[in-house]
């Protein structure tokens, strides 16, 4: 690949879940080493324009996906095609408009990256009013689609499966607009270790079936599962690594509560070396994010889908089942029961491995690269049209721009 050395990405990620910034992070490091003269940005829009509204809202939202996951999910189904309350949501989220467009113009990026809908949606606005040029990259972060990641000025789709591109080409996107790399993750995935130096890092047991627990970045497996008797009455010994993300509270609790029991337990927080502990486990049990399954897919890591929340790890969720990368289980003892028919039956688990291995993607992150690199090549002149055509615009302008296109 060849890249202007003075060129600009300007990546726009947002904090509602890990993912869609771990997806950001991604794509900055591969940019690094494909690309080391190449100035990249990585900036959560939301908590940059809004620092006092984040911390409500993100507060908000997590406890709501908690509380009242079937709101979530009736929303999320009610806005799956573009409708009135889509066009709603996507006005309320826009309200950064003017703060987007200052942006465009302190930094002049040659692309802008999202991997955040509504950022996505903010860049469509401004290039639908003609406030600016510059090439959008959105990149989806599931295995699914949904209304909230399509507007009508995106340059080009990064999607993460064959069936999310059939998808998008089904609703009327051109397929040349559409890239499928695989959802990009960090490239720590991408070597080979040493099992046995992780097993003395970690202090763990190589004789010993471990299973990695992941919750997601905010510990939502929550402790109803471990605290299960059938945890306790289970056959096998396990050895457990169980990641509570940013949850400190659930972590204390379960080193409280599982300090007795007769499996062996290791409980951390928030780690970079995800890698690390998926390489020495033989399954994880975890929600399905879109980051941490492709993750796992890199690693040929079998899935146990716990409790996918209504909404996108449901069709993230049925991707990786009809994959045959993973089994989702709906209570602890459906859990279980799973878990103990694939310790006994190996075969299973290798079937999953090599199911993994069609589907993951661990070079999705260079891939995405190359569109996004694409992008800047196919609108070269952007950069200085852009400067041209901004220069004298402001968010006055973008309102009236706005009440035109409206009719009014």
């Amino acid at each position: 690949m060849v890249m202007n050395s003075e060129g600009k990405i300007l990546i726009l990620s947002g904090r509602f879940g890990e993912g869609h910034q771990q997806v950001a992070n991604a794509i900055k490091e591969a940019t690094a080493l494909e690309f080391p003269s190449v100035e990249t940005i990585v900036l959560d829009f939301f908590v940059w324009a809004y620092p006092n509204l984040f911390p409500i809202s993100h507060y908000v939202y997590m406890k709501g996906i908690k509380t009242f996951p079937q709101v979530y999910g009736y929303l999320y189904q009610k806005t799956y095609e573009g409708n009135p309350l889509t066009e709603k949501l996507n006005s309320f989220f826009s309200m950064g408009i003017g703060k987007m467009l200052s942006l465009l113009q302190t930094e002049k990026p040659s692309v802008v990256v999202s991997t955040f809908p509504f950022a996505s949606s903010i860049i469509s606005k401004l290039k639908e009013y003609g406030l600016t040029n510059i090439p959008l990259v959105t990149v989806i972060t599931d295995h699914t689609h949904h209304s909230y990641w399509l507007h009508p000025c995106t340059d080009q789709y990064i999607v993460g499966s064959i069936d999310t591109q059939e998808n998008l080409i089904q609703l009327g996107i051109p397929s040349e607009k559409i890239a499928c790399t695989g959802i990009p993750i960090r490239t720590r995935f991408l070597g080979n270790r040493n099992r046995k130096d992780l097993y003395r890092k970690y202090q763990l047991e190589p004789n010993i079936s471990t299973v990695l627990i992941m919750g997601g970045g905010e510990g939502l497996i929550g402790k109803g599962l471990l605290n299960s008797k059938e945890l306790e009455v289970f056959p096998i010994q396990l050895q457990l690594i169980i990641l509570c993300g940013h949850n400190e509270k659930l972590r204390q609790h379960l080193q409280n509560e599982l300090i007795s029991s007769k499996h062996l337990i290791h409980i951390l927080g928030y780690t970079d070396d995800v890698d690390e502990l998926m390489a020495v486990s033989e399954i994880i049990v975890t929600k399905p994010g879109g980051v941490t399954t492709s993750e796992a897919l890199a690693m040929e890591l079998p899935m146990l889908l716990y409790k996918p929340l209504p909404g996108q790890e449901q069709d993230n969720a049925q991707y990786l089942i009809d994959s045959g990368a993973a089994i989702q289980a709906n209570s602890p003892s459906d859990l279980f029961d799973h878990l103990l028919n694939l310790l006994n039956k190996r075969s299973l688990l290798e079937k999953m491995k090599e199911n993994a291995r069609n589907i993951q993607t661990k070079k999705a992150a260079f891939f995405a690269l190359g569109v996004i690199n694409q992008s800047m090549v196919n609108n070269a002149l952007f950069s200085k049209e852009f400067i041209t055509t901004t220069k004298f615009k402001s968010y006055r302008h973008i309102k009236k721009s706005m009440l035109v296109s409206q009719g009014r």
